[in-house]
């Protein structure tokens, strides 16, 4: 089952959290912030024949023109078991999602599983711009 309920998604916020904060995007990302982040994205959660969690992903989005895929993890063991491709079906195929100008994700690995939704590798990445801090999260600990 994949489901968008977020007072459902927050009930397995600690597992979500030991996940994400674990992925090389997010290392350290501390659990108040992720909540957050849940609370004001399209969240989407995948679980098991016995509710147990398996995936996890959210679109941050104005739900008119554009979006950005976001936090796309699947547990280790359900890996390799089609979770990610069904994660990402259900966002794309969701009917707030659509007619987006523009939806866009970054991945340092998955090419091939985001080619099989349509999308593809920006043909001049020089027109994008970033404000990056990727120590923001360690930086806090401190």
């Amino acid at each position: 089952m994949i489901t968008t309920d977020t007072p459902l998604i927050l009930r397995h916020l600690d597992t979500i959290h030991a996940l994400i904060s674990n992925a090389y995007w997010a290392k350290q990302m501390p659990k108040v912030l992720l909540e957050k982040a849940i609370q004001n994205s399209l969240s989407f959660m995948y679980l098991d024949d016995e509710g147990e969690f398996q995936g996890f992903c959210r679109v941050i989005t104005d739900y008119a023109t554009f979006a950005y895929l976001a936090d796309v993890i699947v547990e280790e063991s359900a890996r390799g078991k089609g979770v990610g491709k069904a994660i990402v079906q259900a966002v794309v195929e969701h009917p707030e999602l659509q007619g987006l100008r523009r939806f866009m994700l970054a991945t340092f690995d998955a090419h091939t599983l985001y080619e099989k939704f349509g999308f593809a590798a920006v043909p001049d990445p020089s027109i994008l711009m970033q404000i990056c801090h990727p120590t923001i999260y360690s930086d806090l600990q401190d």
